[in-house]
């Protein structure tokens, strides 16, 4: 339920790394996850697809200095700069990773098989060219960290309002989860990032829990379609800066570069 985009920890651990922070293979085993494997193709000097501990190395020798996040959707192309083929296969996977200091950006073809339960996960980078220009609509961390306020308390009006009740088994598991991660100190980011960006990215996961639970309950689980328009359009905006801050919070690496 936590919103953890792969684009994200490719960029967290990825700057980890062009940082001297961490070993390549701690870097290559945080952006993995639970995924079984992770490789890139497309990069410049390498015919075929590559590992990830040899795709950051070569990122790197090809003038990189740091990772950005892009989590575009429709209407709202967050963290892209094109050109219109990139943005075009980044808002099909809804998230990319954008390179500072070399014109590539990297997009996810995710890829899963077997029986549930027992999903086999695999990830291939398609690496591809961006234009060098300011990513679209990405705020600063203190920026984010004053519209995730606003938005937190805009969520709890909103979901008072529409009679959306966080509980039952899914929402308790969900929030369970939650608390479990924030109590036990979890590293939501990689070594290197500030403690306002960890700060705001763990605010933004919240409110992105809240919103995510919004949409999936209802009076006693039915939801007649004249009420799931009106929690759609109300909770919008909240899911909009949750996702700005998200970017504000990966990003912050690259700007204080």
């Amino acid at each position: 339920m936590l919103f953890e985009p792969r684009s994200g920890r490719l960029a967290a651990w990825g700057n980890a790394l062009l940082a001297g922070l961490v070993s390549p293979d701690e870097a290559a085993l945080s952006i993995v996850g639970e995924d079984a494997v992770h490789r890139v193709t497309g990069l410049p000097g390498e015919a075929a697809p590559v590992g990830l501990t040899l795709a950051l190395g070569r990122l790197r020798a090809l003038g990189v200095a740091g990772l950005r996040v892009a989590l575009p959707v429709a209407g709202h192309p967050l963290g892209l700069s094109g050109p219109p083929e990139f943005n075009a296969r980044a808002l099909e996977a809804e998230e990319a990773v954008v390179c500072a200091g070399a014109a590539l950006g990297l997009v996810p073809e995710v890829t899963e098989a077997g029986p549930a339960g027992d999903v086999h996960v695999s990830v291939v980078w398609h690496c591809l060219p961006v234009r060098e220009a300011p990513p679209a609509d990405v705020p600063s961390l203190g920026e984010a960290e004053r519209e995730l306020a606003e938005a937190l308390r805009e969520a709890t009006v909103v979901l008072t309002r529409l009679d959306v009740a966080a509980s039952g088994p899914v929402a308790e598991a969900a929030l369970s989860a939650y608390r479990a991660r924030a109590e036990a100190g979890r590293d939501v980011l990689a070594p290197g990032y500030p403690a306002r960006a960890v700060r705001v990215l763990a605010l933004a996961q919240r409110v992105d829990l809240l919103v995510s639970l919004a949409y999936e309950r209802g009076h006693g689980g039915a939801v007649a379609a004249s009420e799931m328009a009106a929690r759609v359009e109300a909770l919008r905006p909240v899911e909009r800066v949750a996702r700005r801050a998200l970017v504000a919070a990966y990003n912050s690496a690259v700007e204080a570069l």
